[in-house]
Order: C-alpha cells, then structure tokens, then sequence
C-alpha cells in the first residue's frame, strides 16, 4: 500500500543567515519536490526568522526533508503540520481599471461579497486586497479575470498551529 500524499505547512525557525534560503529550496529541489508556497518573517522570538512553507508529500517524505532542514547550520528547529493542525491564510492584492469600479455594478458586489477592500483609488486604476484562504482568493481572481486584470499578486502561506509550539521552551533551555 503507498502512502498518501498530504500537504504540509512546514515552520523552519533559523538563525537570519544569508543563502539559508537557497539551501532549503535545493532540499526539495534534488528530489523534485515543488515547493506550492514559501514565505519568511521575523518570528516571535527576537533574532529568529521564520520559513514558511507548504509542500504536497508524503509523510515519510516530510520526516525526511525535516531531517535534512534541521542540519542547515543555521536552523534552530523546524516542525511539519497537517491542514487540519494550522490555521492560516494568504493575502493578494488586484490592480484594475478605475473606470469599471464606476461603471460595473457587478464589481462593486463582487468586492462586498469577497470581503475584499480597496486599498486605493485614483483615475487610471484601483487596488483590491483580499486575505483568506486560497480557494478564496482563487475564486476572487477567476471572478475578476472576466473584466481584465493589470496587475495581481499574491503571499505564500502564513500560519500558526492550533497546539502550542513548543519553540521558545527550547530556546529558553538552550540559552540556559
């Protein structure tokens, strides 16, 4: 029986080194993995950063990869979590015509319906941001596509577990 592939949020807790990045990408790269999302931030402990990212694999696979993450010089520690362990979201922002916000109706309802809001308006163009889930924001783009797009872009994951993390416990231990 083969094992199901599943997706994962994989939090990596580092030391902010230059290249690091490089490295764990070519991790997942040498076994042909493609990374869905990646994204990295200061964390909630100070002098540490924080990957994130959201990879298609099977368990046995991830143990794997957090094995080799983990023996980057740099890594503190890096965890793996399932869909149903995380809350998290994604973030994108839409660059469209000015003239259709006053004279298409049907996209001032998409925007009330989406939850989206306007960053900014000026005569050539305004900006949507919208956060959620990437159903969410894929269903946003496909609505809007109908009436052209200038411009789109889109975060990586960002996420936190539902059970504690047990990161600055251990931090707390190693500095003692």
């Amino acid at each position: 029986m083969s094992e199901e592939i599943k997706q994962f949020t994989v939090s990596v807790y580092t030391e902010n080194n230059i290249g690091l990045l490089n490295r764990i990408s070519a991790i997942f790269q040498r076994r042909h993995i493609n990374i869905e999302s990646i994204n990295s931030s200061v964390s909630e402990i100070e002098g540490v950063s924080r990957f994130t990212i959201v990879v298609n694999i099977t368990e046995s696979q991830m143990k794997k990869f957090i094995g080799q993450i983990e023996k980057q010089i740099e890594v503190i520690k890096a965890f793996y979590h399932t869909e149903e362990e995380t809350i998290y979201q994604e973030s994108c922002m839409f660059k469209i015509k000015s003239d259709l916000l006053f004279e298409e109706r049907q996209i001032q309802n998409i925007i009330k319906e989406s939850g989206a809001r306007i960053v900014t308006v000026n005569r050539e163009f305004f900006v949507l941001e919208k956060s959620g889930r990437k159903e969410e924001i894929e269903l946003l783009h496909r609505e809007l596509s109908a009436f052209g797009i200038m411009q789109f872009t889109r975060s990586g994951r960002i996420a936190v577990t539902k059970d504690e993390m047990k990161i600055s416990s251990m931090l707390e231990a190693f500095q003692h």
